[in-house]
């Protein structure tokens, strides 16, 4: 067997295996250099010390080139721990990096292009209502990121808050895994995985913490505790 075909078979493993892991990620970390007190790299070791087994890399005001270096670094920390990488939006820095997969918006490089690039990769999409959820499930996604749940100002362009009641809506149509994205902290986020919601991530309640790493171990252990 000729050695491109061994790494193509273990690569297809390695992603099956990935993909089989979003089921039990528990905290889905996001990064956001705009509110992070200690820097990127800094929160992403922290988050994974915690116990974190996602991150995806979010950034909107740096360059395409300081995006890809960065994500460099990102991946690195992330393969050593076993870690699921995902890039948010960014389909071509995605590639550029190799990452695990990319996360892509209602508004953002449609779910058919990603799949067409990325292959058999790790593909989220977001999604703000039943239908959506389903037709996300429907055209293959590997997860959905329903948000937000609550008002948020980490995304000026979030939307209306959907509430809980419909991570429960959402879960009764969807079998792949539902992440709750929006305005959680520790104060809702019981209620957040109560309702059906697989995982849950929250920017601000952690990025802009002085210790993020405890933020992080917090939310891992009240999402464990309340998961059914």
């Amino acid at each position: 067997m000729k050695p491109t075909t061994l790494i193509q078979k273990r690569s297809s493993r390695e992603q099956k295996l990935k993909k089989h892991n979003l089921y039990e990620i528990d905290f889905y970390f996001i990064t956001d250099s705009s509110l992070s007190k200690k820097g990127i790299i800094s929160d992403v070791k922290a988050a994974i010390k915690a116990g974190c087994k996602i991150v995806q890399y979010r950034e909107k005001n740096k360059s395409k080139q300081d995006m890809i270096n960065e994500a460099k670094k990102i991946k690195k920390i992330c393969e050593n721990k076993d870690v699921i990488f995902i890039v948010n939006d960014m389909v071509d820095v995605a590639l550029a990096v190799d990452t695990d997969g990319v996360h892509v918006g209602q508004e953002d490089e449609s779910y058919s292009h990603a799949r067409k690039l990325l292959g058999n990769k790790i593909i989220g999409v977001t999604v703000h209502n039943v239908q959506e959820a389903i037709e996300a499930e429907k055209t293959g996604a590997d997860y959905v990121g329903l948000s937000p749940i609550f008002a948020t100002s980490t995304k000026s362009d979030a939307g209306n808050p959907c509430g809980t009641a419909m991570i429960g809506k959402v879960r009764a149509k969807i079998k792949i895994p539902l992440v709750a994205i929006g305005g959680i902290n520790k104060n809702n986020v019981a209620e957040v995985i109560k309702s059906g919601a697989d995982a849950a991530a929250a920017i601000s309640a952690v990025i802009s913490s002085n210790d993020v790493q405890k933020e992080v171990s917090d939310f891992i252990w009240i999402i464990r505790n309340n998961k059914q």
